[in-house]
């Protein structure tokens, strides 16, 4: 049984600016996500594409706000388990008691569900072969391109994630991009480099092809493609990539008998309570009067919650509003040292 003072379900750039908000108040977190990563819906769609909207920071990736988001919350040794969803929680007296799909139980007072929009699942290949060699051959995200380097790679899908995992892997990789349409879908100019990269021969594009079937005991040796017309190719490889986008599900969430509206959770605005005392939706995945889906209003959402929090936290304790810039008790949770 692990005890914290607020159990936040989501390791994505909100969830962790929330850690920080709640540690600098004196609130210990734990952080639990299904994704095997840290970084939520920025690391596992686009890592490295460019944010532009992030205040003080021109142009940042996922990737890069991830990391210096974890930089931020770095003195607060905060707790994750990745790779594991919640699937029960029920009441008992002031406490949240918080079942995992692992088997891991929570007692907290209160809950921060910061969890975009929902579980990600990806897409995978509708063949039961795929199972058998899933995290064995068949991937259907990257967490190490080096893992990749000098091997034969199939990779399929027409999209974003597709196209840039292709000409990035293609630098040190043998790639066959394969689609099941002729016309790729992602955005124009990545589309052209593959196209140019092919005439160039660093790598090959076979469309319009679906996966038919996978050989191989122990890894994967060869798969079998097929076009519209039902002719197959066989093609000898060391692994497959599947990027057929994420489909986005509450799972258990929607159990909880919390307030639905479309998928996402109402709030009050005032601290961003659910229905449910204890229970914050801050992000993606809550709703109110004029929402708008920004990484920066997650941050203010977070603020307001965390403070929520303390109340429930330490119930016989005054809260009291500090600023960073002045608060000893904030630059000692900081390990700020004191500047004579």
């Amino acid at each position: 049984m692990i005890k914290t003072d607020v159990l936040i379900i989501g390791a994505g750039p909100v969830g962790l600016f929330v850690v920080q908000q709640l540690g600098l108040i004196g609130l210990k977190a734990k952080v639990g996500d299904n994704l095997n990563k840290i970084g939520g819906q920025c690391i596992e769609l686009y890592p490295d594409k460019p944010i532009y909207d992030i205040p003080a920071l021109p142009e940042c990736t996922g990737e890069s706000l991830t990391k210096n988001l974890l930089e931020q919350i770095k003195p607060f040794k905060t707790n994750f388990y990745l790779n594991e969803r919640v699937q029960e929680i029920s009441k008992e007296k002031n406490n949240w008691k918080i079942v995992t799909s692992k088997d891991k139980i929570f007692i907290a007072p209160n809950i921060i569900i910061a969890g975009g929009v929902g579980s990600f699942e990806p897409r995978k290949f509708p063949i039961e072969e795929a199972e058998k060699f899933e995290n064995n051959g068949i991937y259907y995200s990257i967490s190490d391109k080096n893992y990749f380097k000098n091997k034969k790679i199939c990779i399929f899908g027409g999209g974003d994630s597709a196209l840039d995992w292709a000409i990035e892997l293609s630098k040190f990789a043998e790639i066959i991009l394969v689609h099941r349409r002729k016309e790729f879908r992602g955005v124009g100019h990545n589309a052209e480099i593959v196209r140019k990269l092919e005439k160039e021969g660093k790598l090959k594009i076979k469309t319009p092809f679906q996966i038919n079937s996978i050989e191989g005991q122990d890894k994967i040796s060869a798969i079998t493609i097929k076009d519209d017309d039902g002719k197959t190719e066989k093609i000898t490889t060391d692994c497959v990539l599947g990027f057929f986008g994420l489909i986005m599900k509450l799972g258990p969430i929607a159990e909880w008998g919390l307030n639905l509206e479309k998928k996402h959770i109402p709030v009050n605005t005032e601290n961003f309570q659910t229905n449910k005392k204890g229970i914050f939706a801050i992000g993606d995945i809550c709703t109110y009067p004029g929402k708008l889906k920004l990484i920066l209003s997650g941050f203010h959402e977070g603020a307001l919650a965390a403070r929520a929090c303390f109340k429930l936290a330490r119930p016989n304790e005054k809260y009291r509003f500090e600023f960073t810039t002045t608060s000893k008790s904030m630059h000692e949770r900081l390990g700020v040292k004191k500047i004579d």
